[in-house]
């Protein structure tokens, strides 16, 4: 399971991006709660509560 932090031009920490084992993408806020995922088999990414946000991997755009 590899993390990627995102920070913004001041460096502070702005969200991460989780990969685990099976490529899904878990999409995290600075407090560490799951605004989103992406899965690659499905090309999908999906919010926090599941709905479908878009085609593609979208999960900068969730964190902000």
């Amino acid at each position: 399971m590899a993390e990627q932090i995102l920070r913004d031009r001041t460096g502070s920490k702005i969200g991460s991006i989780e990969t685990q084992s099976n490529g899904v993408q878990i999409a995290r806020d600075r407090t560490g709660s799951k605004v989103g995922e992406y899965d690659p088999r499905s090309n999908v990414t999906r919010d926090r509560t599941g709905s479908k946000f878009g085609d593609g991997n979208q999960l900068a755009a969730l964190i902000h």
